[in-house]
């Protein structure tokens, strides 16, 4: 059901499975279990795509991502895979295994070294630069193991014949990219210190150095296929200078010097010769890992530009879709979420507005205000105060009308004077009056009210009266 052709990993999935490994709340070991389970499909298709997932979420996703490959005991178990559904199957089966052998390489080397060649800081003050002699000669044959492997993907540029393996081969040449720059620094730290190191290390970085001159050749061989496929030359590095300039002149220099310290004859050579021999050998490969630091900086240049486009266009593309949407009218109405899900625009009511008549109580205000028309009182309207026992009881007209609430909003809310206040207050009409403690407060005499209060208190003729009491029982 998968079509070769149609096989190449989409850029989008990839940049997804990036930001996964960048969320702290993704679970990484299911996520690389997931890519490992994939591997176990009998279609050669799935299988490498889900190779080349896993290699790209390696260079490029979180470090957490590597770092839990590198702890699991077994990773790709792909040495005997093979598709036997068409001969393109038979084909890619022996990239897969190849593959699949690289990238567990890549997770051992990370393992035994704890950080990624690949992602190393270069330079003068880089990494493996500044690595003590002891350290160095154990790191440089790690990197070696992994550019081996890496090299015997061994792809003809006639055999990369659909997006899966092209999208195989364009990570294993930027992983070759960066791995031997790496190399080539560790090769230059090795030989500034090859003639002050002892004779066992001696012999060992010889054999070293030897074997960096094989991979040289197999290097070259590599990124000739990169320049067939239609990778731009100017992000291949170029091996020419010390291929022809170093290897005969320096690795005389190197045999001659373990030849001495091992008491054997060897031909007169002075000092200065020797050292100028080195210098050039290593300025030579100075240039050469200056070479690859560019190509790699051209590819990460190119990634960023890619990057910055991408966000530009999802940029232009939300503009436009905020163009589109029409400006939200402003209404006078309040918006109201009604159980279906739909908004309801009516107008709301307001219960403070001042009416335009003074006689006048709207509709809205009465039914909100006489909710409930049997309103009676729970707790009974005559108490006694805290000021002397006073006492009172209901209107007349509470008594007389118990249906309902007699509110006048003009008096409420200041339409009338303060007396007018007092008066809606203390009786609704002329004829009704309110009783204290059996003195009647006259309605619509403010004065005569207050004289029969005074009278009450006993304070008019300058006697208390001894039978109030100002303080509660």
């Amino acid at each position: 059901g998968y079509d070769a052709d149609e096989a190449q990993t989409d850029p989008v999935e990839s940049r997804d499975l990036i930001q996964c490994t960048n969320e702290m709340n993704v679970n990484i070991p299911q996520l690389a279990d997931t890519l490992f389970e994939r591997t176990t499909n009998t279609s050669w298709v799935v299988v490498f795509k889900s190779l080349t997932a896993t290699h790209h979420l390696m260079v490029y996703g979180n470090e957490r991502f590597i770092q839990y490959l590198a702890s699991r005991n077994t990773l790709f178990n792909l040495s005997n895979f093979l598709d036997k559904s068409g001969l393109q199957g038979y084909d890619m089966s022996t990239f897969i295994r190849r593959y699949s052998r690289y990238l567990n390489e890549k997770a051992v080397s990370y393992r035994q070294v704890a950080f990624d060649f690949t992602k190393v800081k270069r330079g003068s003050d880089g990494v493996m630069r500044t690595m003590n002699t002891e350290k160095l000669l154990k790191t440089i044959p790690i990197i070696q193991n992994q550019m081996d492997v890496l090299l015997d993907f061994n792809v003809n540029a006639n055999e990369l014949t659909n997006g899966v393996i092209n999208a195989a081969f364009m990570l294993l040449f930027k992983d070759a990219i960066r791995l031997f720059a790496a190399y080539n620094e560790g090769i230059i730290n090795l030989l500034e210190k090859y003639f002050d190191i002892k004779k066992v290390q001696c012999k060992e970085a010889l054999d070293i150095y030897k074997k960096f001159l094989t991979r040289m050749t197999r290097i070259s061989e590599f990124l000739k296929v990169a320049e067939q496929v239609g990778i731009d030359r100017g992000d291949i590095p170029d091996l020419s200078q010390f291929t022809v300039v170093a290897p005969s002149s320096l690795l005389d220099a190197l045999e001659q010097h373990l030849a001495s310290l091992e008491g054997k004859k060897v031909k007169d050579s002075t000092a200065a010769s020797r050292a100028s021999t080195l210098s050039n050998a290593v300025s030579s490969l100075a240039n050469t890992g200056i070479s690859f630091t560019r190509a790699d900086e051209r590819e990460k240049q190119a990634a960023l530009d890619q990057e910055q486009s991408r966000l530009q266009a999802l940029k232009e593309q939300r503009l436009k879709e905020l163009k589109k949407k029409p400006a939200a009218a402003t209404t006078d109405s309040s918006p109201v979420f009604e159980e279906g899900g739909t908004i309801n625009s009516a107008p709301t009511i307001d219960l403070f507005t001042t009416p335009s008549s003074n006689n006048s109580i709207s509709k809205a205000a009465i039914e909100l205000l006489d909710l409930q028309p049997a309103f009676q009182p729970s707790l009974p309207l005559s108490t006694a105060s805290s000021w002397g026992g006073f006492t009172a009881s209901p209107t007349a007209q509470q008594q007389q009308n118990p249906q309902g609430l007699n509110v006048d909003f003009d008096s409420v809310f200041g339409n009338n004077t303060i007396a007018n206040d007092l008066d809606s207050t203390v009786a609704s009409s002329p004829n009704q009056g309110l009783t204290l403690n059996g003195h009647k407060l006259v309605s619509n005499d403010l004065d005569s009210s207050l004289a029969n209060l005074v009278g009450n208190l006993g304070i008019s003729n300058g006697t208390a009266n001894t039978d109030l009491h100002w303080n509660q029982p």
